[in-house]
């Protein structure tokens, strides 16, 4: 299981026909995941909430421009089986840096460009354009 990558596939098919806000399961890494892309421009929110005693879930509030979904792509590159890690001259400049990439480093969950403005590198947990 990779609950990572079932988010990033619930955002996907939440954006393929056209909802405005889906659901999923709460994790730190989710959060911190969510907190860049919103920094980033392509959600418009997220909030927490409790599902049952002790379970929650996190409600991701979608972004559109004009009728067409702010994610084009999004896509899960290091998974549980196939982890990737860059170096600070190696991170990826999705699309020719129009996207970008979600690392984690050792000061936190940052895109690609924050990491470099830190000079850090990690592993590379998805890319969005």
């Amino acid at each position: 299981m990779d609950p990572l990558g079932d988010m990033l596939t619930r955002i996907r098919n939440a954006q393929l026909v056209r909802h405005s806000t889906v659901l999923a399961a709460y994790a730190r890494l989710h959060e911190r995941v969510l907190e860049v892309l919103k920094r980033e421009g392509y959600i418009r929110t997220y909030a927490t909430r409790e599902r049952a005693p002790g379970k929650n879930e996190i409600v991701i509030e979608l972004k559109y421009h004009q009728g067409a979904p702010a994610i084009s792509e999004i896509a899960r590159v290091s998974r549980p089986g196939r982890r990737v890690y860059s170096r600070i001259k190696d991170l990826p400049r999705p699309h020719n840096g129009l996207g970008i990439a979600v690392l984690s480093t050792p000061v936190g969950i940052l895109s690609d460009g924050e990491a470099r403005a830190k000079n850090v590198g990690g592993e590379v947990l998805c890319q969005v354009f």
